[in-house]
């Protein structure tokens, strides 16, 4: 198999390094980075609304989380992808190539994005906790996924305590590995 066919699913909670290392992976394979957080903004733009009413509709309606899994799924069904999404090993666990779950203990995770968004830690830690508190309802409500279960995923990876260059290699080694092993075949 080519790099331009693989289908990466790239999943954990915010703050886990994601979409640093989904951006990476694409550069050096050549590859498209779908995300929810692109899907997402641009239903909200489609539907002339901010990302927060947008936000709260989906609270109130599983069809805009399934506008974005769908659409994330067929996105990702054209091969030479990284999938960027809390459910991209879900939504994508038939037909990725590769699962990866992404870890790191929550202070760590929400200082990240404190610092990236350069915000202070309290208002990040609030609005951390109570969005993944309704993604883990709404995912279960929804589509009977619990995001503790992490059976599906090939490879469950911690980004804490280590460096990026070594959870980057790290992740490049896995790729390379199933390329070579399934250019054998």
């Amino acid at each position: 198999m080519k790099a331009k066919k693989v289908i990466i699913a790239l999943s954990g909670f915010h703050g886990t390094g994601k979409s640093s290392l989904a951006r990476d992976i694409a550069e050096k394979y050549g590859l498209k980075v779908v995300s929810s957080g692109m899907v997402f903004r641009k239903i909200a733009e489609e539907m002339g609304l901010t990302l927060e009413e947008l936000s709260r509709l989906a609270e109130e309606s599983p069809e805009i989380d399934e506008m974005i899994d769908s659409r994330l799924k067929k996105l990702a069904m054209e091969g030479g992808v990284v999938a960027d999404a809390l459910l991209s090993g879900w939504m994508l666990k038939d037909i990725a190539h590769i699962k990866i779950w992404l870890k790191a203990p929550k202070e760590v995770r929400i200082r990240r994005i404190a610092d990236r968004e350069n915000r202070g830690y309290e208002e990040v830690h609030r609005e951390t906790i109570a969005r993944e508190e309704s993604e883990i309802k709404r995912f279960k409500r929804y589509y009977n996924i619990d995001l503790n279960d992490l059976s599906i995923y090939d490879f469950v990876i911690s980004t804490h305590p280590y460096d990026y260059e070594s959870v980057k290699n790290i992740l490049f080694s896995i790729i390379d590995g199933y390329l070579k092993v399934v250019s054998d075949e």
